[in-house]
């Protein structure tokens, strides 16, 4: 397999520049995120070399966490240290401010309106980057048929599958990999991809009493248990903050949904409205840590053992499994989120008019979103669509 020359180490404060802007300005949830990272960081700046990208993408699909955070934690890493939490920063102000203006002055009419805008654009974004993704890293049959099976899985189970990823990387270092003609590679492979599962088991508290505390863990439980996408914490959230904590109740918790995913940066950041509508400020900060922690913790403990045994043929082969696997189900959780977005004529027309822009015109993300939210905030009052919001 070849590997493309490592790109030299990028300067801090280029980093920082780079992840605050991107937090502020990147739409479309995790995979739109991702593929605007793959454009610009490996396509337009030449930070990442398309190995390192694919690498990523593969392993922090295969990590517990929401997939851009860790994919931008990833990248930092490599570059230049721990600096991906300026990714984080300007989605926590943006939607503190949000959750406050919603506590103080009650229910925000223009929510479902662009809402009703946005959200088939964000499919249409998915699907964009989705090819993207397929370009930069899908080679022969076995991959697309890992994907073909990852892709029908998730649509008939409607989630995620966490061992899918796991399964699909065994399967690549069967195929692809090393495993018997040399012991020694196949425990390297072993060593690398089973500190997930005890990185995660070891992160929850226990025994905290305060409504902090219980944000926290929480959030924290969501980040460590949920895989790829806010696609899937998005059932895990509303069971445990309407169904069970009754934190929540149903409209709050889809208004949370619709900041989490009209706001730039990774769409969990709901965590941080949530927290804010739980217990204000203090909430909010709780909440987004809890949320975001296990995320770097991982990717504290898997990043220097890939990055030393990134030739590793066993690895390579994981990778290369479970970077199909992430195709397959971001394909999937396209088709479930579109069921929530698109609903009549216009949702239809969005979604198509938007692929069709991001393919023809390539116009940037924020453009679009501002267009679609503009759509959403004519058409919502004239065409009352109250399927949007009937669970």
């Amino acid at each position: 397999m070849s590997t493309d020359t490592p790109a030299p180490r990028v300067a801090i404060r280029d980093l920082v520049r780079y992840y605050l802007r991107l937090g502020l300005l990147g739409f479309g949830g995790p995979v739109a995120l991702v593929g605007q990272m793959e454009r610009e960081m490996v396509g337009e700046r030449k930070w990442l070399t398309k190995e390192e990208m694919r690498e990523g993408i593969a392993v922090c699909q295969s990590l517990p966490g929401p997939l851009a955070i860790q994919v931008g934690i990833w990248i930092s890493y490599i570059r230049g240290g721990f600096w991906g939490w300026a990714f984080i920063l300007p989605n926590f102000i943006i939607v503190s401010v949000v959750g406050a203006l919603y506590v103080h002055w009650g229910e925000l009419s223009a929510v479902k309106a662009i809402f009703y805008g946005v959200s088939p654009a964000v499919i249409a974004l998915i699907l964009h980057s989705c090819y993207r993704l397929t370009k930069l890293g899908m080679t022969d049959w076995l991959e697309w048929g890992l994907a073909a099976a990852a892709f029908v899985i998730t649509v008939a189970l409607r989630a995620e599958v966490a061992l899918l990823f796991i399964g699909c990387g065994i399967v690549g270092v069967l195929y692809y990999g090393s495993l018997f003609r040399g012991r020694a590679s196949a425990s390297t492979t072993i060593s690398l991809f089973a500190v997930a599962p005890m990185a995660a088991a070891g992160t929850a508290p226990a025994g905290l009493g305060s409504m902090l505390g219980k944000l926290f863990a929480f959030f924290l439980k969501a980040g460590s248990l949920t895989f790829g996408s806010g696609l899937v914490i998005v059932p895990f959230l509303e069971k445990g903050l309407v169904q069970q904590t009754g934190w929540l109740n149903e409209r709050d918790f889809l208004v949370a949904v619709a900041i989490g995913m009209m706001s730039p940066g990774p769409v969990v950041i709901t965590a941080t409205f949530v927290g804010y509508l739980v217990a204000g400020f203090w909430g909010s900060v709780v909440a987004t840590i809890g949320i975001f922690l296990p995320s770097f913790l991982l990717i504290l403990i898997v990043a220097p053992i890939l990055v030393r045994y990134r030739a590793n043929p066993n690895v390579q082969g994981f990778i290369k499994g479970a970077y199909a696997a992430a195709i397959g189900t971001i394909l999937g959780a396209c088709v479930l989120l579109a069921r929530i977005a698109i609903g009549d004529w216009l949702t239809v027309l969005v979604a198509l008019g938007s692929l069709l822009v991001l393919f023809r015109w390539k116009v940037s993300n924020p453009v679009l979103v501002a267009v679609t939210a503009v759509i959403g905030l004519i058409a919502y009052p004239l065409l009352r669509p109250e399927w949007l919001f009937v669970k």
